[in-house]
């Protein structure tokens, strides 16, 4: 059994890095403020060029995890742009005006493809998790889901996430641990069933989210990952 590794990539760089340091997959962004923005269809076609592993794309253009209709066009216009760059599957996730999971606009945009998804860190900030990972459990192709276990890290999250893994399989195989993911965690969630995990800093010379990716640290967390998971 292997786990998943998915690394951030910001430039075409680390997406080359990652896949030499053994990751399954790319996160790609175009900006990391407020949770990240999507980026320009150009940079998903020169990640396409530089690597081979899977691509996922974060779907996002605004503070938050809202949107509204005058929005949708331009979001669906993107998600078929990123498909058509060479991206395996994108990363999204809404919320609507109660704090809920957005399965209108979700649906709306599922129904354009067949291609598989992550459900992003919105799901840290619903104001009722167990009523939002139900839902979830319902929408098609949705295979991963980016939690810390709390609106902040997994500093603070983390005994919250593992008791959620631990209480279910289903979610625990859904589950991609992120939010600050240190090596010391990643036994415990591994004991809890959860086999996704996502880097970003730690991968990186001096946790700098300004430095490219280093292939020897991805190779590292590589072997730890597959070492816990194959237990």
């Amino acid at each position: 059994m292997r786990g998943l590794l998915e690394v951030l990539a910001l430039h075409p760089v680390d997406a080359q890095r990652a896949e030499e340091g053994g990751a399954d997959r790319i996160q790609v962004v175009g900006s990391l403020d407020d949770d990240g923005y999507a980026p320009a269809p150009e940079l998903v076609e020169r990640m396409r060029d530089a690597t081979t592993i899977q691509i996922r794309v974060l779907l996002r253009l605004r503070e938050g995890f809202g949107t509204d209709g005058g929005e949708f066009t331009r979001l669906r216009g993107l998600a078929s742009s990123y498909l058509d760059a060479g991206a395996d599957g994108l990363v999204l996730g809404f919320l609507n005006g109660r704090g809920e999971v957005d399965t209108e606009v979700i649906g709306a945009l599922l129904a354009e493809g067949d291609w598989p998804w992550t459900f992003d860190r919105a799901i840290d900030r619903v104001l009722d998790a167990d009523r939002a990972w139900r839902t979830l459990h319902r929408l098609p192709r949705l295979d991963q889901v980016m939690t810390a276990g709390s609106a902040r890290d997994l500093e603070h999250g983390l005994d919250d996430l593992i008791a959620r893994a631990r209480a279910d399989a289903d979610e625990a195989g859904l589950v991609m641990a992120c939010g600050g993911l240190r090596t010391e965690q990643v036994p415990w969630l591994g004991r809890a069933g959860v086999r996704a995990f996502h880097v970003d800093s730690a991968v990186r010379p001096q946790e700098s989210l300004k430095s490219y990716v280093d292939a020897d640290l991805v190779r590292g967390w590589r072997s730890l990952i597959d070492s816990i998971v194959s237990r």
